[in-house]
């Protein structure tokens, strides 16, 4: 009989990205809802590692198993890497993306190109049940566009702009998304360690 491994989520789209990328290992790949875990995660860290490994810990000690959790975001460089720290919940869990975004373009109204550099984040944290947290962090870099474009994204999608491709990650096919995903890259580094 497999092992399991949960991944703290209940997100179908995340688990299909997880499955294609660990499911080729000796185990039982597993959402929280899967496992069937209903227990409240109080993500009250200051750093994508530090929520990651919140969220691994509190389900590997709610089930004994090898959890895996992630915490991702967008930094900005020219705000300090604010809204980056929490960017899924800046100002407000309830507010659209529509109106963050908008509010991220007007704090960089008039700064040049040169200086929009931002990165999607992407932390994994392993909680292993001798106690042992493993974390491994992947970016994609890219800067802050100009104005919001593209259809095939959500959350910052339409104003994160990567200028080797000339294109928002919003304007990126099904396919490319998954060549550079920050997921992806940092779900392939903590596979080395399962």
């Amino acid at each position: 009989m497999k092992k399991k491994l949960i991944f703290a989520t209940g997100n179908e789209g995340k688990m299909k990205e997880i499955r294609e990328i660990l499911g080729d290992l000796d185990y039982e790949i597993l959402s929280m809802k899967e496992a069937g875990v209903d227990v409240d995660i109080v993500e009250d860290g200051t750093t994508f590692e530090e929520n990651a490994i919140i969220k691994a810990k509190t389900v590997m000690e709610a089930t004994g198993s090898i959890v895996l959790a992630d915490d991702s975001g967008l930094e900005i460089d020219y705000l300090n890497k604010e809204p980056g720290v929490y960017s899924a919940r800046y100002m407000g869990e309830n507010t659209s993306y529509r109106i963050k975004n908008q509010i991220i373009l007007d704090r960089l109204h008039g700064v040049p190109d040169i200086v929009r550099s931002a990165r999607f984040v992407c932390v994994i944290a392993a909680a292993f049940p001798d106690g042992t947290i493993e974390t491994r962090r992947a970016t994609i870099e890219g800067r802050i566009a100009q104005e919001p474009a593209g259809e095939n994204g959500f959350g910052y999608d339409p104003i994160f702009y990567l200028p080797d491709r000339g294109k928002t990650t919003a304007q990126l096919s099904a396919e490319e998304k998954n060549e550079i995903s920050h997921r992806g890259k940092a779900l392939r580094q903590i596979k080395e360690i399962l």
